[in-house]
């Protein structure tokens, strides 16, 4: 069996949403489990919207995302060149050709009448399409227009009474009618070809086998397929995967939160854990595993198992994915990764001050309060601030009992403040009081922090040392006796 090759086409129109992310990592998975090979071609003929900064993005992101290409940009080839701008003569070439069968011709409608044939067909409940006013023309005509410099686009002829067939690999069978599609546009009248053309030839000449891509694209289909045709190529085999729903289910929009994946990457998500999701994004391996590996993920992965219903992009469970990932990177690898986010808080000063044994204790201490890295901007000030009180931290500091249990943790803190051994001396400090460990906890924790939340008591004390915890710990007994 031949192995698979695919390809992911992204315009640089923008930067790399979700939605692309997810259909060129399907690519990748569908390739590396059989042994196949992955193109990355750029689609930059919408000449006004196009950009270099988008398609270094993209690039950017495929790579930071662990999905790699055996041919394409930045990896070369026999096939190139691999921006459709720069393949211009190569479509200059078929678009000859299908002239000079008759298949194609030339059309000098004008936009204004265009618009005005189309609000035609609207109020007659007919769907727009071209009428095939240009598609007689004579070639003397043809020729006198064009030489005349008249703007020209060209339009493939459709076959009339024909119905085409795909076999979708995700989807089924579906069927097209010509008789649904009027003569459309290859080239348009700069010279540009559209979409719908570009992309057969650019498949076939760079031998693609499967067409993989997301389900808004299906449409598209049987335009493409008349080209196949028409030019006599092979058709490739097609998988339309599903589309990608907020949790409104309504389509994925920046309503919806981050969109795309540099966004993703600033907050501070982790490539391993947003792979893993958006594997999980309308396809399910068998069983129930859902924290995978990306070779565990391209051994599972088939397109018999991707569902033809819509998935849903679910905040919550990336937010869980991505803790479980940050809860297994060793302790000084996840420094080095929440330096950055550190170094533009107030506090980069202070962490930075602290010996390399109290940082990694930090690091421990918020580890799990993690859902992405840029949260902890906001776990630092427990560690740095002054105590501010919150309201049910106050409430708690007003109960009986507390007062003895802060003064006999003031009487006998120790000198030695490792966090297993001061967890020890608080275990200390409710066996002698006989106090429920919430009773004596709950308060430590109000009193030194103002908090009733947050960080282990162990890893905060050592963090603060000896004298800033007793000048915490008076400050909080000098209020409670002002109360």
């Amino acid at each position: 069996m031949k192995k698979p090759k695919v390809r992911f086409a992204p315009s640089p129109t923008g930067p790399l949403h979700i939605g692309g992310a997810r259909s060129a990592l399907f690519n990748y998975l569908f390739a590396a489990h059989q042994g196949g090979e992955l193109v990355l071609r750029i689609e930059d003929t919408d000449l006004e919207r196009s950009r270099q900064e988008y398609e270094e993005e993209i690039v950017a992101s495929l790579k930071w995302l662990g999905i790699n290409w055996t041919e394409g940009i930045e990896a070369g080839g026999d096939n190139g060149p691999y921006r459709q701008t720069e393949r211009l003569d190569i479509y200059r070439h078929y678009t000859q050709q299908l002239l000079d069968q008759g298949l194609a011709y030339y059309c000098f409608c004008s936009q204004a009448e265009l618009e005005q044939e189309r609000q035609e067909q609207f109020a007659r409940g007919i769907t727009p399409h071209y009428g095939g006013k240009c598609n007689h023309l004579s070639e003397a005509e043809v020729k006198e227009r064009l030489e005349a410099g008249e703007p020209a686009s060209i339009r493939f002829r459709v076959p009339q009474n024909t119905i085409y067939v795909v076999n979708d690999l995700v989807r089924g069978q579906v069927s097209f009618e010509s008789e649904n599609s009027g003569d459309f546009i290859i080239v348009k009248s700069d010279g540009i070809p559209v979409y719908n053309f570009a992309v057969v030839i650019d498949d076939v000449l760079m031998g693609i086998t499967h067409v993989v891509r997301a389900e808004e694209h299906l449409s598209n289909t049987p335009r493409q397929l008349m080209l196949y045709d028409a030019l006599r190529f092979s058709r490739p085999e097609f998988a339309h995967i599903s589309l990608i729903l907020g949790s409104d289910r309504q389509k994925m929009s920046k309503r919806h939160g981050a969109t795309s994946l540099i966004q993703y990457r600033e907050l501070g998500y982790l490539p391993e854990a947003l792979l893993n999701f958006l594997a999980l994004l309308g396809w399910a391996p068998e069983g129930e595993q859902e924290i995978m590996s990306k070779e565990e993920i391209i051994a599972a992965f088939t397109l018999e198992r991707v569902s033809k219903s819509p998935a849903v992009f679910d905040i919550d469970k990336l937010n869980w994915m991505n803790q479980q990932y940050i809860k297994k990177i060793a302790t000084a690898d996840l420094k080095n990764m929440l330096l950055p986010y550190i170094n533009q808080t107030e506090y980069a000063a202070d962490v930075a001050a602290l010996p390399e044994t109290k940082q990694l204790v930090l690091v421990d201490a918020i580890r799990d309060h993690l859902v992405c890295l840029s949260d902890v901007a906001d776990l630092l000030d427990v560690f740095f601030r002054e105590t501010e009180y919150e309201e049910q931290a106050l409430v708690v500091l007003q109960k009986e009992n507390v007062l003895p249990v802060l003064e006999m943790f003031k009487d006998e803190f120790p000198d030695y403040l490792e966090p297993q051994e001061l967890q020890q001396f608080l275990k200390g400090i409710v066996k002698k009081t006989k106090l429920k460990p919430k009773d004596v906890y709950m308060p430590l924790r109000s009193a030194l922090s103002g908090r009733t939340h947050g960080p282990e008591l162990p890893f905060l004390i050592y963090i603060w040392g000896k004298d800033n915890t007793l000048v915490r710990l008076e400050k909080t007994i000098q209020k409670i006796t002002d109360l």
